[in-house]
């Protein structure tokens, strides 16, 4: 597959109108005041349009309102009450085609303010959905426009990206066409996993307030059971992963979720033996990684956070928060459980795919483990199509992970993000560098790392991600090039990580 052979056939399309249309869809809106910063390209800058005219467009919309809203639902047999798009706990799936504009509108009936991040997309900056850096927040009552040109192919997602509302059902899948498709299979199936305990132990402002103060706060000690840890109130203790280096979450989760269902009641796929199906899996969890895969089968990787890879046939796959992988099943005859794994939780979910033949299998039945060939994202190689090109590094920046749980105070280089203040600690940098980041996990826990705006390859040959896993102890340096100017978050997808300060911002200098 090849991402350059794709921008060349949009670029048959006629410049005028492709110029017409991104201009009459791409007038800036309204940013945050940015008091003092004439020296940033800020997202009310006219290069931030300019840049989006550049995009490749197939002259189609695709058009969408959305409609956060309460809503009321049940879950393992409780009655809960708890946030989401449209009333439901899985959000529409959006689908387009690379070069399609995508026209969101959001429709807030929440009683406070939120927000859309288009997570993975190197998208024009003032539709990225940050309050505070990229846009005010929607406020309760009001609509918003998003409107932007889909950048490149793959498995996407959209969630809130106020505080912790991500951390109810304020998220979606967002799958993006390739025009010059070359994976063959004959089904595709989205699956979202999800970490879940709103409205069932508390809710996820409780629990933020609750481990904000630290380990030592925590009281009333009782066994996760499984191996899973010791839950102390909401906080997780003990729960650990030889896969990510130790510590593997903070935050106990009575429910794991697929596609919006509880284990009590899988979601099933049907299929024929034989057909081939892409399964395009994305983790919209808080504090959980997930280890994905068919007992006994194989699973061929194609593609991680929307960029191919070497396929890479393996028995299981571990996505962190924030991370997609998409996968080949090749589907046999009767039930096959697709398992997703809460790494070193002792917990689990499930789908089923089945071909109208046999006894779908009893979730007491189903394997604990899932052992063998085990990779994440992180490990893969990318496909040579999607290569950076070779070039010199002309910035480099060293990012540390600080912080612990003993005071619950996650950071950059020994410093908490301050989202009034964005600008305090910036990482700056300037269009057409080739930028290189060291990050280095001084912390005892892993963090799910994601970029905002950009994708960046792992070392000179690794993966094409905008998420990947650092281990506690471990430098993961990646490169990007600097070609989308604006104001960019970057942080630990860690959702309890990054609202207690493990966020930065790479700042477009003019």
């Amino acid at each position: 597959m090849s991402y350059t052979l794709n921008r060349r056939s949009f670029m048959g399309l006629s410049v005028a109108a492709t110029a017409a249309a991104a201009l009459a869809a791409c007038t800036p809106t309204p940013g945050p005041t940015a008091t003092g910063q004439t020296n940033r390209i800020l997202p009310s800058n006219p290069l931030i349009a300019e840049y989006e005219t550049r995009r490749a467009s197939t002259g189609k919309t695709v058009t969408k309102t959305l409609t956060p809203e309460p809503f009321s639902t049940t879950l393992a047999g409780k009655k809960i009450t708890t946030w989401g798009y449209g009333g439901a706990l899985l959000a529409p799936t959006l689908r387009g085609t690379a070069g399609d504009q995508l026209t969101v509108t959001l429709n807030n009936k929440l009683t406070e303010p939120t927000s859309i991040h288009w997570h993975g997309l190197a998208l024009r900056n003032n539709a990225d959905g940050v309050p505070g850096l990229t846009q005010d927040a929607i406020a309760a009552g009001k609509d918003y426009p998003y409107s932007f040109k889909l950048p490149h192919p793959g498995t996407y997602w959209y969630h809130s990206h106020v505080e912790m509302q991500r951390e109810r059902a304020l998220y979606g899948a967002l799958i993006i066409e390739d025009p010059q498709e070359i994976l063959k299979y004959d089904k595709d199936w989205v699956i979202v996993l999800e970490d879940w305990l709103d409205g069932v132990t508390g809710t996820p402002d409780e629990v933020l307030k609750e481990v904000s103060q630290g380990m030592g706060s925590m009281g009333g000690m009782s066994h996760g059971g499984g191996g899973g840890g010791m839950v102390m109130g909401h906080m997780l203790m003990g729960a650990t992963s030889d896969f990510l280096g130790g510590d593997a979450g903070d935050i106990a989760y009575p429910l794991h979720l697929f596609n919006g269902r509880d284990p009590g009641n899988p979601e099933t796929f049907t299929a024929n033996p034989g057909e081939r199906v892409r399964l395009r899996i994305i983790n919209a969890a808080g504090d959980t990684a997930y280890r994905v895969g068919v007992p006994g089968q194989k699973l061929t990787l194609t593609h991680t956070d929307g960029f191919p890879v070497q396929h890479t046939d393996v028995d299981a796959v571990v996505l962190g928060m924030g991370e997609r992988i998409d996968a080949i099943l090749t589907v046999r005859d009767g039930y096959t459980p697709v398992l997703a794994l809460a790494e070193g939780k002792a917990q689990m979910t499930y789908g089923l795919v089945t071909t109208r033949t046999g006894k779908a299998p009893a979730l007491s039945s189903l394997p604990k483990k899932l052992e063998g060939k085990v990779v994440d994202g992180g490990q893969l190689t990318a496909d040579p199509a999607v290569n950076l090109p070779a070039k010199a590094v002309d910035r480099t920046h060293e990012v540390r992970l600080t912080g612990g749980m003993s005071n619950y105070d996650w950071g950059i280089n020994g410093q908490r993000f301050n989202m009034a203040k964005p600008f305090q600690n910036p990482f700056d940098i300037k269009a057409g560098e080739r930028v290189e980041v060291k990050f280095i996990n001084d912390t005892d826990m892993w963090h799910p790392m994601h970029i905002h705006g950009h994708t960046f390859q792992i070392g000179t040959v690794g993966a094409r991600k905008d998420t990947v896993i650092v281990r506690p102890k471990q430098i993961v340096t990646i490169y990007f090039d600097a070609d989308n100017p604006g104001q960019w978050l970057f942080h630990c997808h860690n959702a309890y990580h990054a609202e207690r300060g493990m966020m930065g911002v790479f700042s477009y200098l003019k």
